[in-house]
């Protein structure tokens, strides 16, 4: 899968799943104050991602992942190695 591939994707399913709005999906964007992710969204993120990408996410993965780049960069990273 191509890294552009990968960013549509997590792009789509934040704007289906979590009803945000397109133009807030900037690579600098903060999950938490920016886009509105709490931490039980985290969980259904979770459930989401291993849906659509095919591998298991550990919490502690997810500590430095405070913008939509990490979070991009993060399944990005566990694709090209999973």
């Amino acid at each position: 899968m191509q890294k552009e591939e990968i960013i549509s994707k997590i792009n789509n399913f934040l704007i289906e799943e979590f009803e945000i709005e397109p133009t807030q999906l900037v690579p600098d964007a903060s999950l938490k104050d920016t886009l509105g992710i709490d931490s039980l969204d985290f969980v259904d993120l979770i459930v989401i991602i291993e849906r659509n990408f095919g591998f298991k996410v550990k919490g502690e993965d997810f500590v430095d992942v405070k913008t939509l780049q990490n979070f991009y960069d993060y399944i990005i990273s566990k694709v090209a190695t999973d």
